[in-house]
């Protein structure tokens, strides 16, 4: 951040909508805002906690408070009930950060925060939510007029966020990421994608995961770049302001990329033909590439790397590198990568195997599962990074991803733990057991429920989606239910849930788009 402000004062970093801020700019908020951290108390090692939109508080937030040494913890905005409770627990926050409407959230669940205080609430149009317990005051209050300096000196290795990963066998688990992995991050960026001062990078990815905050904001200052922030995507909406921000590269995820090049034609992308670069974002079919190049003009299409958010960019290609189609690059050179069998032997060429990680230099992987040594231990085992996914290797060096390994969801960018979708559904009175696994449908995987009833219970489909908006994060509501007697079993008991996804859907699954179902989004 000095480096920025000192070489780039008067760049615009951060672009909401027209809403601009220099380097300078969100040099001294951040400042201002550190000094009201270190007033409420905030020490060295303390985490916060936020459920903020991608607005300039969120950034304003981070760099605070990482000026005092402070370690951000960024929860996904659509987090509520247990979901959310546990996050803000697990991190052990004193103060949390909310939007005015997202701090309404917390009224059932003050007493699973014993070690919350404070709510700093962003302002909204109300007055300010009343707790039982907690303080609540205005976030703009915790700006101090201070501009004088306030920077503790940070080392590599220590930890500047969480961000929270989707359980596999458990309840999510945060994963500790120092200054030196983010930064490595956006190092890697540059290596292998061009820019300067002159770029600008869209972006409608949330503040919450590292490709929105290393991969364009960390990015952008390494080179005094732009970065225009659109908080909720629209189709409709996305060409006018491309041509209204002179975005010249892109991230999307991959059902917008389809959207997107799926899209009636459009005047602001006929204006727009040729500005935009290169286009990031996977899965990106190569059909859907196509399409992007030639009716949009765009160059690069697709991003060729594998990580996750443990480790970041262990493969990946510079975009002047060709490869076969399909390929998810070739190792960093900050990395080693090996393809091994359940015995942690590596296997041939080509063959398939869990794809595990070791890192060649110190802190640019995470640093371990916050409050949870046994995973931390159990992942890294043999002092390998094991992924939980599938890959091969080519006699050229090119890896593919093959399959996902671990039991869990991804869908609109986000991971989602089955385990917990499954507790939170036998909350209900009226399920007796459920399996959540993925069904690939049009563009991505999405949710299905597999439902036993109890005895004598009567519930529609309908209503049980219904119920399971005010509980669970509205990308992890299930598209998909299906009513059974019986789950498929092996003979110790354990649901067979292979046996579920590879039947997909079948004739008695209630779909909740083609009921034309409506999810609520906050």
């Amino acid at each position: 951040m000095a480096r920025a402000v000192k070489n780039y004062p008067d760049n615009v970093w951060l672009d909401f909508q027209g809403e601009t801020y220099t380097y300078a700019d969100m040099d001294k908020r951040s400042t201002r805002l550190a000094h009201g951290l270190v007033a409420r108390g905030v020490q060295r090692g303390d985490r916060i906690c936020s459920l903020l939109d991608s607005n300039v508080d969120s950034i304003s937030l981070w760099l605070a408070a990482n000026k005092i040494g402070a370690i951000h913890v960024p929860v996904n905005t659509a987090y509520k009930g247990s979901f959310l409770s546990h996050q803000f627990d697990d991190a052990g926050a004193r103060i949390l950060v909310m939007e005015s409407d997202y701090a309404l959230r917390l009224h059932d669940l003050e007493e699973e925060l014993p070690q919350a205080e404070v709510v700093l609430v962003r302002d909204g149009a109300g007055s300010l939510p009343h707790f039982k317990r907690l303080k609540s005051e205005p976030l703009s209050a915790a700006y101090i007029e201070n501009d004088s300096g306030i920077l503790d000196e940070n080392k590599p290795g220590d930890l500047c966020m969480f961000i929270f990963t989707g359980g596999t066998t458990g309840p999510s688990k945060g994963c500790m990421i120092s200054h030196n992995y983010a930064c490595n991050l956006a190092r890697q960026i540059l290596k292998r994608e061009a820019r300067d001062e002159s770029t600008v990078n869209w972006t409608p990815l949330p503040f919450f995961h590292m490709n929105a905050l290393g991969g364009s904001i960390l990015s952008s200052a390494m080179v005094g770049a732009r970065v225009a922030v659109f908080p909720r995507f629209s189709v409709s909406r996305f060409w006018d302001d491309i041509e209204r921000s002179g975005a010249t590269i892109v991230n999307l995820l991959g059902s917008m990329l389809t959207f997107i090049a799926n899209a009636p034609d459009n005047e602001a992308a006929k204006r727009c033909f040729g500005q935009v670069y290169a286009v990031r974002g996977s899965p990106f079919p190569p059909d859907i590439q196509r399409k992007w190049r030639e009716r949009f003009g765009v160059t690069i299409t697709g991003s060729h790397n594998y990580g996750l958010t443990e480790a970041a960019r262990v493969t990946t290609l510079a975009d002047t590198e060709q490869g076969p189609v399909g390929n998810a690059g070739k190792i960093n050179e900050d990395f080693d990568v090996r393809i091994v069998d359940a015995e942690d032997n590596e296997v041939p060429v080509g063959e398939p195997g869990e794809i595990v990680v070791r890192p060649r230099h110190p802190d640019i992987m995470f640093s371990g599962y916050w409050n949870r040594p046994e995973d931390t231990l159990r992942t890294m085992r043999n002092m390998w990074l094991h992924t939980g996914d599938i890959g091969r290797m080519d006699e050229n060096g090119f890896m593919f991803f093959v399959d996902r390994k671990k039991d869990y969801l991804r869908r609109r960018g986000e991971n989602i733990s089955s385990q917990e979708l499954e507790a939170t559904f036998k909350k209900h009175e009226a399920v007796k057991d459920v399996a959540v696994h993925a069904v690939f449908a049009e563009t991505e995987d999405e949710v299905k429920a597999t439902i036993t009833l109890q005895d004598g219970a009567t519930i529609t489909e309908e209503e049980l989606c219904e119920w399971c908006t005010d509980k669970m994060p509205y990308f992890a509501v299930p598209r998909f239910i299906e009513f059974r007697e019986d789950l498929p079993r092996n003979p110790v008991g354990r649901v067979l849930k292979y046996q579920l996804r590879d039947e997909g859907c079948t004739e008695h699954t209630w779909d909740r788009e083609k009921a034309g179902f409506k999810l609520k989004k906050r």
